[in-house]
């Protein structure tokens, strides 16, 4: 496998991931107006609405990867959409008890997990099948494409939950996120499948045992993007610079570097990108962190995109790599998680250093946090050499 046939062959597959992540991100902008001004609760409501999704997915995640393992890829990615389009559904149940608000908000909370738990088995299948088409030289491609559909469908999704919003209501997520992963459907099921290879399983620990430190890697590493989601706004506005090219910035240089050095990690090697990548996002983020002009913060933000851009597949090909056979769908499942898990711890940990000790502070501790990183991506290339 491989071959450029093979490869032509992920574009429906990457089209499957960026769906599934469309329509969260047309909710992102939308669910606290909904949730607050619509149905008139609490910012805690709209906080556990807005969990709701992600911790299903961080639950879900090994479970997908099993999945995709045992029935197969293709059968995962197709679950995952039908439960993606399943939370449309509930949004639409919950729009007819609106009267009701806390049973309104209770039917769009089983509609947020559901859409959680579909996400994670089209992620993990696509990449899972994604892995199997592309061959084990093309390991960082298929990583870094995954990443790119997922992102880009959060950037793209926003503006558009956002209009859709404005001039239909919540109406129109509802029907967006029930009928868009049919239309992914109806491309996906006439996919060819790959049976899955029949090996004896190992256990979930005993895949987390062989990826825990490319998983750990990846991380650290998300600090950097945990403190520019979060508080790099809050950075720019803090010194009176104009806040939104420090996003434009960040994410044009992050989606560039997928396009152009997408596959450098496999030609180069998992590690040694990891290795400069996470050296290159820990100087941005230091720049952001003492930058006493725009300009030079606007480096740092590119610093850190770049960076950012070529961890995942980076250390992705360790994880790959460690995973007992035949379970690459597990092995990613478990590594996805450790970015799940990360996200959720590094907001409210870099919030705390910023009440304590200033929004600068929270750039210093996210340089930290990523170029620790750089010890576990110079283990695994000590332990590449030595093999």
């Amino acid at each position: 496998m491989g071959d450029p046939g093979s490869m032509s062959a992920l574009f429906p597959i990457m089209g499957a991931i960026f769906v599934a992540f469309l329509v969260t991100g047309i909710a992102m902008p939308v669910l606290p107006l909904h949730v607050h001004e619509g149905l008139g609760l609490s910012t805690v409501v709209v906080g556990l609405v807005a969990a709701c999704q992600f911790i299903a997915a961080l639950v879900s995640r090994p479970l997908a990867g099993k999945h995709a393992d045992t029935r197969g890829a293709k059968h995962a990615v197709i679950l995952g959409l039908v439960l993606a389009s399943s939370a449309g559904l509930l949004y639409f149940l919950s729009l007819q008890v609106t009267s009701l608000p806390v049973m309104s908000v209770a039917i769009l909370l089983i509609g947020r997990a559901l859409l959680g738990v579909g996400e994670s088995f089209v992620i993990t299948g696509a990449q899972a099948w994604g892995l199997l088409l592309g061959g084990p030289k093309n390991t960082g491609r298929v990583i870094a494409w995954a990443g790119s559909a997922m992102w880009g469908a959060f950037a793209a999704g926003a503006p558009l939950g956002a209009v859709l919003y404005s001039h239909l209501g919540f109406t129109a997520i509802a029907f967006t996120t029930t009928l868009v992963p049919i239309a992914a459907l109806l491309v996906v099921v006439r996919l060819r499948q790959i049976a899955p290879v029949v090996r004896t399983r190992s256990g979930l620990a005993k895949v987390v045992r062989a990826i825990w430190l490319p998983g750990l890697g990846l991380a650290l590493s998300c600090a950097g993007f945990g403190a520019m989601t979060a508080f790099v706004s809050l950075l720019f506005a803090a010194r009176g610079w104009t806040v939104w090219p420090a996003f434009t910035v960040f994410a044009g240089v992050f989606i560039l570097a997928r396009v152009f050095f997408g596959h450098a990690a496999d030609k180069i090697g998992g590690a040694k990108i990891a290795l400069i990548c996470v050296l290159v996002e820990s100087a941005g983020q230091a720049l952001l962190a003492i930058a006493p002009w725009a300009e030079l913060a606007l480096v740092g933000a590119a610093l850190t995109g770049f960076g950012w851009s070529l961890v995942y597949p980076g250390f992705g090909i360790e994880a790959v790599r460690r995973a007992p056979a035949g379970q690459q769908g597990t092995a990613m499942g478990a590594y996805t998680a450790f970015l799940d898990l990360a996200l959720a711890i590094a907001s409210p940990l870099l919030g705390l250093i910023a009440s304590n000790a200033g929004i600068g502070a929270v750039f210093l501790a996210s340089a930290i946090l990523v170029l620790s990183a750089a010890t576990i991506a110079a283990s695994l290339l000590r332990t590449r050499e030595e093999l």
